[in-house]
């Protein structure tokens, strides 16, 4: 097998405002008001389909939305109450998505089997993946990625790393580091889990050195697991990027038109992994996730473990609401995360932090022109050149913008942090980004029409042909009357 040296090239060092959060225990909480469950936006993929109507009864763990194809995710309600509308609503992403609206009737009733123990030993392969798909798990790092089908390779023998991604290198979050603290043992059996599927596999606790109490648990809680060991990774950002994750680990490469499968690797986030723990091993399927509440305009920074479908307002109130008001309010992390207008928004599968700023420090500062430095050359994580990018991607040359092999860029701002001109790197790399793709999709539609279309023609041409009245001559060479 091949190791990695624990790092990669370029990277940033960012302030990382953990101190404000990590070392308050996690507070388990319950919703409030409706609860709201978006039928897309919540994993990659087809949006899954309500299966359930207005005025229905439902319950805790029931399964109220269908995956609707092969890349899409199941979704199980929270809460046991009743339906009581499917309508659009927003999601942290900023887009209205049709939703599932549920009224919480405080009994938290779970449906038939959730929470019965399952050795999962004694499981197939086939059962323990069924488990994960009917739990509804999806990459809960941030991609949103379907977990039952990234778990699916092609050839489960060409497998050698599970890696579960405790790097956590994002400014802020600390929901990873205090579930490796207070979980430890459903990380460790969700990872035993998911190795189990793969005879030549090694499990993989990937840390960053800047936990060290975490790592010494780990280590200690693994010593006699001989498939499992922990990988002591060097703290920078953005570490956790699934790419730079599995080179920091094994030295193997991948990019934008690979799988991590593709050179024997599977990475699941530290919450992915607990979820696949609870679903295999307890019946329970995806509605519970740790969320971040945390930044110098809070009141009481803290980590916060929540329904799926809870509104950004209600985690607020749990951290004793704002001491000041926000310039800034943030689904996620300062360096991917999204802006918010509102949050009457609801927690998702994907929901990581509401992050809180008293300061928007991005806005004070103008953009100058570009001072040809490079730093953005050495930051970035990829190895591309931010600084030529720019240049296509503002005057809208998406040809030279993809040649340049600007679709390798994952948008994690590390350009856009070091520019002293403060150029905004990254959002016009994701606004070009979205040009090619939205191209790309436009022109492998005009294809597949084509097809279809070219498809259609041959076969009214081969029914017009059978159809054709026999002709004299055709009956000649039958060798019937000829007079």
């Amino acid at each position: 097998m091949s190791t990695g040296t624990g790092t990669f090239k370029g990277g940033v060092h960012p302030y990382d405002g953990k101190g404000l959060s990590k070392d308050l225990p996690t507070l388990t909480v319950l919703p409030k008001g409706d609860l709201v469950f978006p039928m897309a936006q919540q994993h990659l993929g087809a949006p899954s389909k309500p299966i359930v109507a207005v005025g229905d009864k439902v319950l805790m763990g029931q399964r109220i939305a269908e995956a609707t194809g092969f890349i899409s995710a199941h979704i199980c309600s929270s809460v046991s109450g009743t339906v009581k509308a499917i309508e659009p609503r927003l999601t942290p992403a900023s887009a209205m998505v049709e939703s599932i609206v549920i009224e919480n009737d405080g009994q938290y009733t779970p449906a038939p089997g959730v929470g019965e123990p399952r050795d999962y030993t004694q499981m197939t392969k086939q059962e323990i993946r069924e488990a994960i798909k009917d739990a509804g798990i999806v990459g809960m790092g941030g991609a949103g990625f379907p977990t039952h089908v990234k778990v699916t390779p092609r050839d489960d023998n060409a497998i050698e790393f599970i890696i579960a991604n405790c790097a956590e290198c994002e400014p802020y979050l600390t929901s990873d580091y205090r579930m490796m603290l207070e979980d430890p043992e459903r990380l460790i059996g969700g990872l035993k889990v998911v190795v189990s599927l793969f005879p030549n596999a090694q499990g993989v606790i990937a840390i960053e050195d800047n936990k060290p109490d975490a790592i010494a648990l780990m280590q200690e809680k693994v010593k006699d697991e001989p498939r499992v060991k922990v990988q002591v990774l060097k703290t920078k950002y953005p570490q956790g990027s699934e790419r730079q994750l599995i080179y920091a680990c094994t030295g193997r490469k991948i990019n934008s038109s690979m799988l991590p499968a593709d050179v024997g690797c599977i990475v699941n986030n530290c919450d992915t992994v607990i979820a696949i723990y609870r679903a295999v091993c307890e019946s329970t399927p995806l509605f519970r996730r740790i969320v971040t509440v945390t930044g110098d305009a809070v009141n009481k920074p803290r980590n916060l473990a929540v329904k799926t479908g809870t509104l950004y307002s209600e985690l607020l109130e749990y951290a004793e609401g704002f001491k000041c008001e926000p310039e800034k309010v943030l689904s996620g992390g300062p360096m991917m995360g999204v802006a918010q207008t509102t949050l009457e928004v609801p927690v998702t599968k994907i929901s990581s932090a509401l992050l809180c700023f008293s300061k928007d420090v991005v806005a004070e500062y103008p953009s100058t022109n570009c001072i040809r430095c490079g730093r953005c050359v050495g930051a970035c994580p990829s190895r591309l050149v931010p600084q030529k990018l720019y240049e296509f991607s503002s005057r809208g040359d998406d040809a030279s913008f993809e040649k340049l092999d600007g679709m390798e860029c994952f948008e994690c701002g590390a350009c856009a942090y070091v520019c002293p001109a403060k150029l905004r790197l990254t959002q016009s790399f994701k606004q070009t980004r979205q040009s090619v793709m939205a191209a790309r999709r436009k022109a492998q539609a005009a294809a597949q029409a084509a097809k279809a279309e070219a498809k259609a023609k041959a076969e009214k041409d081969a029914k017009a042909k059978t159809e054709e009245p026999v002709t004299k001559t055709e009956e000649e060479a039958k060798g019937g009357d000829t007079k």
